[in-house]
């Protein structure tokens, strides 16, 4: 006979519980990876009426967009003290939804080296890049250049619930994506082998046109599946430099087509800037402007560079 914990909302046995806490009784029970700290429970910060897939987003959802569908996900003290993938302000780990259609599926959470005081900043501008990159892959889609449909995972605020010493703290929380590889870069660096980067390449130089030149969608990465490709943490060049540190302007745009050569996907009445010129190395990491603090945490040994994946 099992009982549900009180806190990360497992149906777990007996045998999961301090003797102490399954005297508590149903609804008081927490087991024992929650008692000690070993699982973190993650909520978004909207309430759930906003997020829950049954009931309408605070916005709708574009055709594009591959959603949380879920108000809740856990992930264990060993994933948020030894990261899978880090980036140069960012750290990733891996966990599972809870609740919501993708119960059960895995997802990742991604948060900030700098600290609190300049989060509400960085998750804005991530979500101001998503915004734009889905307006951009879906007049994209429209065009049919290929056999599958480019969706964008669509990353959600969440806070940590009132275990362990996360508790309050924000990160992002997406879907996760298998088979991850990275296709370009926001300097202009790109992959030469298959279709695929082909593909890619062209949805950068298309975000131009379409755009009127103001924007160019980029540091595309993501992973293939059967239907379709799904991209995370595009990255948009815009003219005005309003897309925060990895926003190069109009530098980064020139450095970008002076590395573009047009393939056969991309159509012939595009626009293009004239005559571009490199001003940045390209790198197939993600290049930013500054950097306002040094990282809090050294990285862990067996980290993988998230600079080439998320």
């Amino acid at each position: 006979m099992g009982r549900v914990c009180a806190d990360c909302g497992r149906d777990l046995p007996q045998t999961s519980y301090t003797s102490n806490q399954w005297s508590k009784g149903l609804g008081l029970s927490r087991c024992a990876g929650c008692v000690h700290g070993l699982r973190h429970s993650c909520y978004p910060t909207t309430p759930a009426a906003d997020v829950d897939e049954k009931l309408t987003s605070c916005y709708p959802k574009s055709d594009s967009g591959r959603y949380n569908d879920s108000i809740r996900a856990t992930f264990s003290h060993d994933a948020l003290n030894n990261p899978f993938a880090s980036g140069a302000f960012r750290w990733v780990a891996k966990g599972v939804y809870t609740s919501g259609v993708r119960s059960g599926q895995a997802c990742v959470l991604k948060w900030f080296k700098t600290g609190a005081v300049f989060e509400d900043d960085y998750f804005a501008l991530d979500i101001k890049a998503v915004d734009r990159a889905l307006e951009i892959v879906n007049r994209f889609n429209e065009l049919t250049i290929v056999n599958k449909t480019v969706k964008i995972n669509v990353p959600s605020v969440w806070m940590f619930d009132k275990t362990a010493s996360w508790a309050g703290q924000k990160a992002l929380v997406e879907p996760f994506i298998q088979n991850y590889q990275k296709f370009n870069s926001n300097t202009g660096w790109k992959d030469d082998w298959g279709a695929w980067p082909q593909v890619m390449q062209a949805l950068s130089h298309f975000s131009y046109h379409v755009s009127g030149g103001n924007h160019v969608l980029c540091d595309l990465q993501g992973g293939i599946y059967r239907h379709e490709l799904v991209l995370s943490d595009p990255v948009i060049l815009s003219r005005t430099g309003d897309y925060g540190v990895t926003d190069l302007g109009r530098d980064g745009i020139s450095s970008f087509f002076s590395q573009h050569d047009c393939n056969q996907y991309c159509r012939p009445n595009w626009a293009k800037p004239a005559n571009p010129r490199l001003h940045f190395n390209p790198v197939p990491g993600t290049t930013m402007l500054r950097r306002t603090v040094p990282t809090a945490a050294s990285r862990p040994s067996d980290t993988r560079d998230y600079r080439n994946w998320q």
